[in-house]
């Protein structure tokens, strides 16, 4: 990334005669910052940022190369949170975002690593919100109003539908989809579509899986183990070992088998009444 300071003083960086850019933030080639935003001291726009207008960008801020900010967003202002303390923490928006109306993101904690970080090519539709220690991960999809509690973690091509929120330190897996109007409380699998107020399991997101190229017989396999693990018979840790031996080979299985192992105790989304994937 090319970095120019002062900002406005570059012929490849556009700035409104109305906009307030401070001299030490660091802009890249082809920045433009729109009527009436706002950039602090310590912010970096990468190559190709627009600021539409009326965006304020303050505190420790990174954003990636060609991400658009859209009007009256408030991207790194200090953390909804009672413990944080003016700690030096960090916000790293990725590249080629687009970061709708309204939406807030904050910085990280000192007690949650000092980072919030959003993946590239995502997609936060008005009114979203991203917390504080949030890890978002890449080419994800927040609708209006979803809300992202504090310390969650978010993995890849994860969909989320209107007005959901996610509760603190709550896992999502790669590929999964929430759907509209859900409260999500305890983690949901990879590959998984979870529903509800509190969300349940409802199946695996097959849409998701066929739209991104997955073939039939690695969601045949993930079927299949999917019916195995969420069955009633044994322990729940007993399914999983016995999916992990009998898919040895399958790597969505084992991203499904790895993400549960990891859990370290935390609640997880489960089906309602038995193993059920024929929703799309």
């Amino acid at each position: 990334m090319n970095l120019a300071v002062p900002a406005a003083r570059s012929p490849e960086i556009s700035v409104h005669p109305t906009a307030i850019v401070s001299p030490k933030a660091r802009l890249g080639a082809g920045v433009k910052v729109g009527p009436y935003s706002m950039v602090g001291d310590d912010v970096v726009l990468g190559d190709g940022v627009e600021l539409v207008s009326h965006v304020v960008v303050a505190g420790r801020t990174e954003i990636g190369a060609d991400t658009q900010i859209y009007p009256f967003a408030s991207v790194g202002h200090r953390p909804q949170d009672r413990k944080y303390h003016g700690e030096p923490s960090r916000l790293i928006i990725g590249e080629r975002c687009v970061i709708r109306e309204n939406a807030t993101l904050n910085p990280g904690t000192e007690g949650g690593g000092m980072e919030t970080r959003v993946g590239n090519d995502c997609l936060l539709m008005a009114s979203t919100h991203v917390a504080h220690d949030v890890r978002l991960g890449n080419n994800v999809i927040l609708a209006n109003y979803v809300g992202i509690a504090g310390h969650c973690t978010i993995g890849d091509n994860v969909t989320f539908g209107g007005t959901c929120v996610v509760h603190q330190f709550v896992r999502v897996g790669n590929h999964a989809f929430i759907g509209a109007q859900s409260m999500v409380d305890a983690d949901v699998i990879p590959f998984g579509m979870a529903v509800g107020n509190r969300a349940v399991l409802s199946g695996l997101n097959l849409v998701g899986l066929k739209r991104r190229g997955f073939d039939r017989e690695a969601i045949h396999s993930l079927r299949a183990a999917y019916r195995m693990i969420f069955s009633s018979e044994g322990t729940l840790r007993e399914r999983v070992d016995d999916a992990a031996q009998m898919f040895a080979k399958d790597k969505l299985v084992q991203d499904v088998v790895e993400f549960i192992s990891a859990s370290n105790g935390r609640a997880l989304c489960m089906p309602r009444n038995g193993a059920h994937d024929e929703q799309a």
